[in-house]
């Protein structure tokens, strides 16, 4: 899997750009949000998802991990291939997903177009357990005013990647935010390795 590349912005169009890695254009298809920060000649570092057909190799770009993180987990849901799911992060943020299906909002799934009621209801009975609440509880300017609980989102996700479901991971997530003792947070994988344990245990 090509996790992320990072390079030159070559070309910028209106559903992809074409991103310069010595010497090599990778062509990779993006969300409208995503493409607006990505400027020609700047140089910038795009997660990815490779999707692999008998026909074809397609690499789609986010505009950070949990974007990504998110679209693979769309794709887990019957009748949800990889055009769909980009088109459910072209409409929605990740996080306005993730609130749409724990809130059973249908009107706002089926905004996206090529999804019905049937079709809404469908991905909330199969993403329910999945994509968990939202990470930022839809502030954002919380969020920025305490980065020091960005960690939370991303062991999260690390978590239902390895299989754990929502639910478990929320609660492997707070326990290890109770033993932290106000002090640094440790990196990451630190974070998630005591997770892990959490769950083990």
């Amino acid at each position: 899997m090509i996790a992320f590349v990072s390079g030159q912005v070559a070309a910028a169009g209106p559903d992809g750009a074409v991103i310069d890695v010595h010497g090599v254009g990778y062509a990779v298809q993006c969300t409208p949000a995503t493409l607006a920060g990505l400027r020609v000649g700047d140089q910038a570092r795009v997660p990815t998802s490779l999707v692999v057909r008998e026909d074809s190799l397609t690499l789609f770009g986010f505009a950070d991990d949990d974007e990504r993180t998110v679209f693979e987990l769309l794709q887990t849901a019957s009748g949800v291939g990889p055009r769909l799911a980009l088109a459910m992060l072209a409409v929605h943020t990740p996080d306005a997903l993730r609130h749409a299906v724990a809130a059973e909002d249908l009107a706002a799934l089926t905004r996206v177009p090529g999804i019905g009621k049937k079709g809404a209801q469908r991905i909330v009975l199969e993403l329910k357990d999945r994509l968990g609440g939202p990470v930022g509880d839809g502030a954002p300017a919380a969020r920025a005013a305490n980065p020091a609980q960005a960690w939370r989102a991303q062991v999260q996700a690390g978590l239902i990647n390895l299989g754990w479901s929502a639910k478990d991971a929320d609660a492997a997530v707070e326990a290890v935010a109770a033993d932290l003792d106000g002090g640094e947070t440790p990196p990451v994988a630190a974070l998630l390795k005591s997770a892990l344990r959490k769950l083990s245990g």
